[in-house]
């Protein structure tokens, strides 16, 4: 089996499929099937793998027409499922003649696991009507390593199971049944949400930024630059007047946080917005109308190299100022999916294969400087 991860080890999977390796097995996210569909195309689907299964966030059957139209004998599984309950614990398998549009259902509970669609009462709602999806059964965790209050939010009795120690998981995922049995996943019951495959809670950035000592408030969301890419936005109001830096702000929260719940866009607000009962608005949390440079000053390419660096990171990233040399991939609002297809089009454009690190580690002007070293030592 192959995993397609968040991180650096997805690229040798691509690099792989690409020339020709087939994998019996590729368990991917939609995000990252999305990069697959791209970096093969259609005349390359055929044959690369006899299953995917799919699972992590919300799939779209947008996600699944190349491999539909182009490789039909490819299974396509939809796989739902939390970690508190050993992951995948409902699967759809996608047939020919579903729909080519929506979401991918999620389907029915493999053995030993029960699904349930419940009230805010806890009581089951009939097939058509909204509610929460809680799970049952063999595969329900017993709760949360030295988290006691978390666990019994979390961690129910099962009124359902006559066994006094049965539990069932409240997922704060809103589902309903249709009429053939069939589950559908319909979105979040609180501001949990996904990226990129990745669980995130918003919540949990806000607070570490709070805890930074200029900043005074802060509320995070989610922005959508275009279809399939999506960044997290953090709104700061300052502590006391100035400027906040971003590096500051990035330094402090990768101190606490993973990689991939570090904002990609940190904004400085005057206030922030609040519904009539005193909740953040995040409907009208402000959007990046530009992107800050790690220094704060621009400095234009300096040759050919820089220059088509600077386009392929535009037509990517977005920005709503130009890119300067001095600005680092993912400090401009990259991550890694964008980053495989950074390194693709610099394959392509300049000759030049680098390592997926360097993003990380270098400017834009630092990769140039790579890209011609290369280009000297291993002339084309």
């Amino acid at each position: 089996m192959e995993i397609l991860p968040e991180d650096v080890g997805g690229q040798d999977l691509v690099t792989a499929l690409r020339e020709g390796k087939e994998r019996s097995l590729v368990k991917i996210t939609p995000a990252h099937l999305a990069l697959l569909s791209q970096q093969l195309g259609p005349e390359n689907a055929a044959g690369r793998t006899r299953l995917f299964v799919i699972g992590g966030e919300n799939l779209l059957a947008e996600s699944l027409l190349l491999w539909r139209e182009f490789a039909p004998a490819t299974r396509l599984i939809n796989e739902y499922g939390p970690t508190e309950t050993v992951v995948g614990c409902c699967v759809y398998e996608v047939r020919a003649d579903d729909p080519r549009s929506g979401s991918v259902p999620i389907c029915r509970p493999i053995a030993n696991t029960q699904l349930y669609v419940l009230d805010r009462h806890k009581n089951p709602v009939p097939p058509g009507v909204l509610g929460e999806l809680y799970i049952g059964g063999a595969g329900v965790a017993r709760g949360y390593l030295n988290r006691p209050e978390l666990t019994e939010e979390r961690f129910v009795a099962d009124p359902f199971f006559r066994h006094s120690e049965a539990r069932l998981y409240k997922t704060g995922d809103v589902a309903r049944y249709r009429k053939d049995g069939i589950l559908e996943y319909l979105g979040r019951v609180d501001d949990q949400v996904k990226v990129r495959g990745f669980r995130i809670e918003l919540g949990e950035i806000e607070a570490n930024l709070v805890d930074h000592p200029d900043v005074r408030q802060a509320a995070v969301h989610l922005w959508t630059v275009k279809a399939g890419d999506v960044s997290i936005v953090a709104c700061c109001v300052p502590a006391r007047a100035g400027v906040l830096a971003p590096v500051s702000l990035r330094k402090h929260l990768r101190a606490r946080l993973p990689e991939y719940m570090i904002p990609q866009h940190f904004l400085l607000v005057d206030e922030i917005p609040l519904t009539p009962n005193g909740k953040v608005d995040r409907r009208r949390l402000p959007t990046p109308v530009l992107t800050e440079s790690r220094i704060g000053r621009h400095e234009a390419p300096s040759d050919p190299v820089e220059a088509t660096l600077v386009e392929i990171w535009t037509k990517l990233i977005h920005p709503a100022r130009p890119i300067s040399r001095i600005d680092n991939f993912f400090e401009l609002g990259g991550h890694s999916l964008l980053g495989f297809q950074a390194l693709r089009q610099i394959e392509d454009k300049l000759g030049v294969s680098l390592d997926f690190r360097v993003l990380f580690q270098e400017s834009l002007a630092g990769i140039a400087t790579q890209i011609r070293s290369r280009r000297v030592l291993e002339p084309k």
